[in-house]
């Protein structure tokens, strides 16, 4: 199978904090790829440098055959992106947001214009296109975010926490959409979640990560057989640990704070 996304000894330190610890891991075209980790794992890290908001300390990424590191600005074309925290804004309409974002992209006006109205009827949004932003409710918001990232053909789509906060039902809705642009787009999809069902449903291979390092990777079935647990959750733990993981214990704001200083934002 073909390779869409190749990571080679990737490490990032702040100061003599080491976030991310020789990392290497490999996706292939088409799949649903889930990462997993208890809080301050280095899940976020990564997914940063993945998608070029954080240059590595050292080790390869090359999403699509491109180097991202050399050529960042080519990479960026290659993937869409749809952020933990909400990155609409509530003061455009939805339509804006997405003409905001296609203008960014250099799509072309008569295209982008296709592309909108095709993207938000996809996700039962093109009756509020000319509504506000603050209007909407975090579903509608996760769903406009989704249609967003798809705008200019991306290859791959990185999702970080996509449906943190959403109630149950939300939450199926969007990873139908997601599953469903998986198959009909051949679209990679690569993403983080503290939901473990939603890894064990959705994903086609898992990757595990503690304390900077990848501990485990397989499928949800590999993983369970593996630890002889009876389900994903169960293999987690064994993986992982019992213990609490609180985000002061685990450093993750040490990490923040180095960010900033050494450049990290």
């Amino acid at each position: 199978m073909e390779k869409i996304i190749e990571v080679k000894n990737l490490t990032r330190r702040f100061g003599d904090f080491t976030a991310v610890n020789d990392v290497s891991f490999d996706v292939e075209k088409s799949d649903i790829f889930a990462f997993l980790g208890p809080n301050g794992a280095g899940k976020t890290t990564t997914i940063k440098m993945l998608t070029t908001l954080l240059v590595p300390t050292s080790g390869t990424i090359i999403l699509d055959g491109i180097n991202v590191v050399e050529h960042a600005e080519k990479a960026r074309k290659a993937f869409g992106i749809i952020f933990q925290d909400p990155s609409l804004d509530d003061e455009l309409t939805a339509y804006e947001n997405m003409e905001f974002h296609a203008v960014l992209y250099s799509m072309d006006k008569k295209i982008r214009k296709t592309r909108i109205e095709e993207l938000l009827t996809y996700v039962e949004l093109w009756d509020r296109r000319n509504s506000l932003i603050k209007t909407f409710s975090g579903g509608m918001k996760r769903r406009l975010e989704i249609a967003r990232g798809l705008l200019h053909h991306p290859k791959i789509l990185f999702l970080d926490e996509p449906t943190l906060g959403l109630d149950p039902q939300t939450r199926n809705h969007i990873w139908d959409y997601i599953k469903n642009l998986n198959k009909t787009e051949n679209i990679t999809v690569f993403f983080t979640t503290h939901y473990i069902e939603e890894a064990d449903k959705v994903a086609t291979r898992i990757a595990i990560m503690d304390h900077g390092k990848i501990i485990a990777e397989d499928s949800s079935a590999g993983l369970k057989e593996k630890t002889k647990s009876k389900d994903l959750e169960g293999a987690f733990i064994a993986l992982t640990g019992t213990k609490i993981r609180d985000e002061d214990a685990s450093g993750v704001d040490q990490l923040r704070n180095r960010s900033r200083r050494w450049g990290g934002r």
